[in-house]
């Protein structure tokens, strides 16, 4: 095997995947519903899709739209009580047919739950009969020589939870302020700081210690 070679296939294969995504209207939709929310954003999915949705909530929370992953396996343990009517749900799953995902979603209904935003693969996903804005991630192929290991799909879920966060941050307005007062630690804190001036505390010159 030429392990360079290969590897350039493979990152080939992804930014294909990622490249022939069709930007239909779905996602203009989703990006206007997610903005006019009048409840809660919440996003789930389950194994590798879970990932993405748990990273996708966390990009929002820095930019301004408050969000929650919510773990399908774990609603049917309660954790369904989150789900409100007026809530806005962001589902991820490349085949839309994860049983703990689908049954989540459809016992959301029994609460009321308005919308429903799909982001799946499969033509015959059931995801896609469940969502009321469906965004398709296409027919991927992945690059695992068993043609099992999720990375293409991963690639492009990823890609497409990142262009509504980016896109959705721009329409709502949030500058370098907004930023830094919701992500103010480390290198991004110290960059999205105007003329890198100090975040201040009320009633402090500096933030609160713990007492000891």
């Amino acid at each position: 095997m030429n392990i360079r070679e290969r590897i350039q296939c493979i990152l080939h294969a992804e930014a294909a995947a990622i490249a022939s995504v069709q930007v239909t209207p779905e996602f203009e939709k989703a990006v206007y519903a997610m903005r006019d929310c009048q409840g809660k954003l919440l996003t789930t999915g389950i194994g590798k899709a879970g990932h993405i949705a748990r990273k996708f909530a966390a990009t929002l929370c820095s930019t301004a739209s408050p969000a929650s992953f919510i773990h399908p396996a774990e609603a049917a343990h309660g954790d369904l009580g989150l789900v409100g009517k007026d809530d806005c749900i962001i589902a991820f799953s490349t085949s839309g047919k994860s049983n703990e995902v689908i049954e989540m979603l459809e016992l959301s209904r029994h609460l009321q739950l308005k919308t429903i935003i799909g982001v799946t693969s499969h033509p015959d996903s059931r995801l896609r009969d469940l969502s009321d804005i469906l965004l398709d991630m296409g027919v991927i192929k992945e690059p695992c020589p068993l043609g099992l290991t999720p990375s293409a799909s991963i690639a492009v879920m990823l890609a497409i939870s990142d262009a509504l966060a980016l896109t959705l941050m721009e329409l709502k307005g949030i500058d370098k302020k907004d930023y830094g007062l919701r992500h103010h630690g480390g290198y991004l804190g110290r960059q999205a700081r105007t003329d890198n001036l100090p975040l201040r505390f009320p009633n402090h010159e500096t933030p609160p210690t713990k007492q000891a």
